[in-house]
């Protein structure tokens, strides 16, 4: 007897029960991201920490920003033969993943560094002319 024979039918009845995007919100949970991010914002800079266990050839890790999106893709290994697993925790292989930052950042001020397992990208926010500040002449009407 398949104890799973039914799940499908029954997600269908909680799909429609909560609605489509109900699974959504756990993806998370039952799927963690991958690779792990944390993202720190300040007025002009963010400053992103990306954990990357094992990579031992950073040629095998892209890094894309395009406006106000980060993508990351790439292959985590950690080499490890023989013997019983035991507890497989961190998760490896392939990974691509999207996130959208808070502000548009600038393509040519970007820096990019690796170490003891942490990618720490640097992006700075992009300032159009429209959001630059503008220092305004005063004019002394009292002078006149």
């Amino acid at each position: 007897m398949d104890p799973f024979r039914n799940m499908g039918e029954w997600k269908q009845n909680m799909d429609h029960f909560f609605g489509e995007s109900f699974w959504g919100e756990f993806e998370d949970v039952l799927k963690p991201p991958v690779p792990q991010v944390n993202l720190y914002q300040f007025d002009n800079e963010l400053l992103c920490y990306v954990n990357l266990p094992g990579v031992k050839d950073l040629e095998k890790v892209d890094v894309f920003v395009d406006y106000a999106t980060l993508e990351l893709r790439g292959v985590i290994d950690i080499q490890h033969h023989g013997g019983q697993v035991i507890k497989d925790e961190i998760i490896q292989g392939s990974f691509e993943r999207k996130l959208e930052l808070p502000y548009p950042v600038r393509k040519d001020k970007i820096t990019a560094t690796y170490q003891q397992g942490l990618l720490v990208l640097q992006l700075h926010r992009l300032v159009t002319e429209s959001q630059s500040k503008n220092k305004l002449t005063i004019q002394n009407l009292e002078e006149q």
